[in-house]
């Protein structure tokens, strides 16, 4: 059996902030956890503690950091930083609501979320351009393929390192629910195609939890 064929790939998005809540578009904004996400990541970690991670990979934003430092502090694995997985650079749309961003960049906007490959905000990032810097993280990573690795990142990238690691057309990239705020997607080698990964879990959590900001997942 080959290293990469008993390595398991760990998605967790980070905890919840006042941004998710209110749906505001928060991108490469480095805003802190709430309170309830301070809780959720808590509660989290003790359960991913359970799948015996050997590394934990984080975004180098703050939310995410603090996610992964829950975690840390349970298995006491050293915490890499890796910012090709931030959120989507969301240009002229970061720090306004949905709802401001249709009003003033309505087609733009109704294009990025109808999964168009257009840029965030006129001047962030494309879907695509956020999943090859998400995967580019993966694939670093497992140049040295070791038990389960705990990559905490946001939703929007995670949705696009999915749709990119699954191999779905990008089209298809939205029939991927959204992640909820601190849950988790876990991907396993596909053992019967090449190269090819098996998505064994999705959103998963203790229990089911609203998916705040869908509309921006960030």
């Amino acid at each position: 059996m080959s290293e990469i064929a008993s390595v398991r790939l760990v998605i967790w998005r980070h905890g919840q902030t006042d941004w998710n809540v209110i749906n505001r578009f928060q991108g490469h904004s480095d805003i802190p956890l709430n309170k309830v996400g301070e809780y959720q990541v808590t509660h989290a970690a003790k359960i991913l503690a359970g799948m015996n991670p050997t590394r934990i990979i984080s975004s180098d934003l703050g939310r995410a950091k603090q996610t992964a430092q829950a975690l840390v502090d349970l298995t006491k694995i050293e915490l890499e930083i890796d910012p090709d997985l931030r959120e989507t650079n969301g240009g002229n749309w970061e720090g306004k609501t949905g709802e401001q961003n249709k009003a003033e960049d309505g087609e733009r906007f109704t294009k990025w979320i109808s999964g168009k490959d257009v840029a965030a905000g006129e001047i962030g990032e494309t879907r695509l351009q956020v999943a090859t810097r998400a995967r580019a993280a993966v694939d670093r990573a497992l140049l040295k393929p070791t038990g389960t690795i705990v990559f905490v990142s946001h939703g929007g990238a995670a949705r696009c390192l999915l749709g990119s690691m699954l191999q779905l057309p990008y089209e298809n990239w939205a029939s991927l629910g959204g992640l909820s705020n601190a849950c988790w997607s876990v991907l396993e080698p596909n053992h019967h195609v090449a190269g090819a990964w098996t998505l064994v879990e999705h959103n998963a959590g203790s229990i089911p939890e609203p998916v705040f900001g869908d509309e921006t997942n960030n």
